[in-house]
């Protein structure tokens, strides 16, 4: 008996310490590559204006819609007054169950840069993007969501680096939470400038990006076409594309001065909802590509997989010692929870060190950040739970998702 107490307790205490180390090393490494990343490219470059412009190539913005009624109208008229004029805009309404169709219609008479696809069916994010594509006159294409609002100088930011690099496939822009009526909405500004942001620093310098936002991209068009456009059958065609670029050698790059203003979940099970479906699209590229190692040109593809690999048994790791926590308590067992506690404390420190300094760097692009600070103190404690149940949830749906295209609800904007 005493054996398989023994036995416990090291499991356990063992698990604890890697679902305490993990986080803690990956917070030092996005801290130094953040930093890396900010003094070699972001420090010295002006706030507003991007610099001067050595041509002026026509440029596609996509918007691919569906049940976006309350935010289209107030989107279509944001992008006909960005800085950057020569522009034409294809609105994808992908079979919306509301008025989005009747809406898009009307606008067509106001804007006359505005083209509409209208599919009387739901088909998918993917294959509305494909057929904007196809249909596009710009060599250059810009995607958002139909809630988004894109900073007045984005695509100036952007496109200057097609321009310089030939070899430049995507770029990922800057989002920023513009709903913040709860704590769901709160957390989210700081994860969106403290995780999101300081991650995609940090993997620019370390070699390659896991994935594109999908609410502001911009891909050159003949990249797109070189890896067959995106995928109908990934249930996050982000994620995919991202990869499927840069393994065939296409660079992807970030650029913090390409912001774009969003509408995220307000409620748990939004949030719930749109966590799974990221995890599920993070698993579904791992199981794409399960056998990179085999290849020494995807050499620097190899670390994100690793990372996000590891991340996903993290997350089992945290249910299992949540679990164990559970029954060792019931029963008795002298598990070590003051040690539990120091580590947790330590942990939530580097956490609100990363959070300060990836709000210093967040502080050109968007004011008053600091008054989110404190909120944050409750991300380790109760985001990390739902991450962690996330992630379980999206990778068990991955394995046990039927190939099949993939199509979208109405997505949760807040409050």
């Amino acid at each position: 008996m005493e054996t398989t107490v023994e036995v416990f307790l090291a499991f356990w205490a063992g698990m604890s310490m890697f679902v305490y180390s993990y986080p803690l090393l990956m917070s030092f490494i996005w801290i130094f590559g953040a930093i890396v990343y900010y003094f070699k490219w972001e420090r010295d470059e002006v706030d507003a204006n991007p610099p001067p412009m050595k041509a002026n190539p026509l440029v596609t913005i996509i918007v691919p819609c569906y049940n976006e009624s309350d935010n289209i109208i107030e989107v279509i008229d944001h992008l006909d007054r960005l800085n950057y004029q020569n522009t034409e805009i294809i609105a994808v309404n992908d079979g919306s169950k509301d008025d989005t169709a009747e809406i898009l219609k009307g606008l067509l008479k106001k804007y006359s840069k505005l083209r509409v696809i209208d599919f009387v069916k739901n088909q998918g994010k993917a294959t509305g993007l494909n057929m904007a594509a196809l249909t596009a006159k710009g060599e250059y294409l810009i995607c958002i969501d139909g809630d988004s609002l894109l900073g007045k100088n984005a695509i100036n930011w952007m496109i200057r680096h097609f321009i310089d690099s030939p070899r430049l496939g995507a770029i990922t822009g800057n989002p920023h939470v513009r709903n913040r009526s709860t704590i769901l909405g709160m957390l989210q500004v700081g994860e969106f400038s403290a995780i999101v942001g300081l991650i995609k620093r940090a993997q620019s310098v370390y070699g390659r990006i896991f994935a594109v936002s999908g609410v502001v991209t911009a891909f050159r068009k003949s990249a797109v076409v070189d890896v067959g456009f995106w995928s109908t059958n990934m249930i996050t065609e982000d994620i995919d594309i991202c990869w499927r670029l840069q393994v065939k050698h296409w660079k992807v790059i970030f650029e913090p001065h390409a912001t774009s203003w969003i509408l995220m979940p307000e409620t748990l099970s939004g949030l719930w909802k749109q966590r799974v479906r990221w995890a599920q699209g993070g698993s579904e590229v791992l199981l794409q590509y399960y056998n990179i190692f085999k290849y020494k040109d995807q050499v620097r593809m190899w670390p994100i997989f690793f990372e996000y690999l590891i991340s996903i048994i993290w997350a089992y790791s945290v249910f299992i010692v949540t679990i164990v926590l559970i029954v060792g308590t019931l029963l008795g067992l002298p598990l070590d929870l003051a040690q539990l506690a120091v580590n947790g404390s330590l942990l939530s420190l580097v956490f609100m060190l990363q959070f300060l300094i990836s709000f210093y760097m967040s502080s050109k692009y968007e004011k008053g950040l600091a008054k989110y600070y404190f909120w944050l103190i409750w991300y380790p404690i109760a985001y990390w739970m739902i991450i962690a149940g996330t992630s379980v949830a999206g990778s068990i749906k991955a394995f046990n998702r039927k190939e099949e295209k993939a199509v979208w609800d109405s997505p949760d904007r807040g409050i």
